[in-house]
């Protein structure tokens, strides 16, 4: 992909506690701005394949699939509208949440927008001048959005059950 907006922060909880709530694929209301619920598309909740309907505000919605996935550290998604790409000014987009052990009981949470614009010569200006400011600006938010919600659920129980990988146990 030709443009990335990324951000990273802090959060104070170990890895395993925020791997625990990010691979939730259901929980992106929580801390995306202008999303208002999360629904899966089928019975897997987690690793390659996994996909989720976004729903905006103004009746607005997006596909999220997983096309990688490293158990315990992080995943990409595919932004699509069903068999589609992504809604303009996108002409292909993913998101990469990863995690990283920063000592002492904390994790660093990156989070990365990577994407090409539709239009050409016109999308590259358009991003240049126009949106580059906000693109990282969003993804900053988004990243600080989780800081809070995850430090918010620190002392709240992981039930393992819940978090388990497909295939897992088994």
């Amino acid at each position: 992909m030709n443009h990335e907006a990324s951000s990273r922060v802090l959060i104070k909880l170990p890895r395993d506690r925020a791997w625990a709530l990010l691979q939730d694929l259901t929980l992106a209301h929580h801390y995306v701005p202008g999303v208002l619920r999360c629904e899966l598309h089928g019975e897997q909740r987690h690793g390659v394949g996994a996909s989720r309907r976004v729903h905006q505000k103004m009746g607005r919605w997006m596909d999220e699939t997983v096309t990688e996935w490293s158990e315990g550290s992080g995943f990409v998604i595919r932004l699509h509208r069903e068999n589609k790409g992504p809604a303009a000014p996108f002409k292909k987009a993913q998101f990469r949440y990863r995690l990283e052990d920063a000592g002492h009981g904390q994790t660093a949470l990156t989070t990365s927008l990577m994407f090409d614009m539709r239009w050409g010569g016109f999308g590259r200006l358009l991003y240049r001048r126009l949106m580059a400011g906000a693109f990282r600006g969003i993804i900053r938010t988004i990243s600080l959005n989780m800081k809070a919600y995850y430090e918010s659920r620190a002392d709240e129980p992981v039930n393992l059950a819940d978090t388990q990988t497909v295939g897992e146990g088994q």
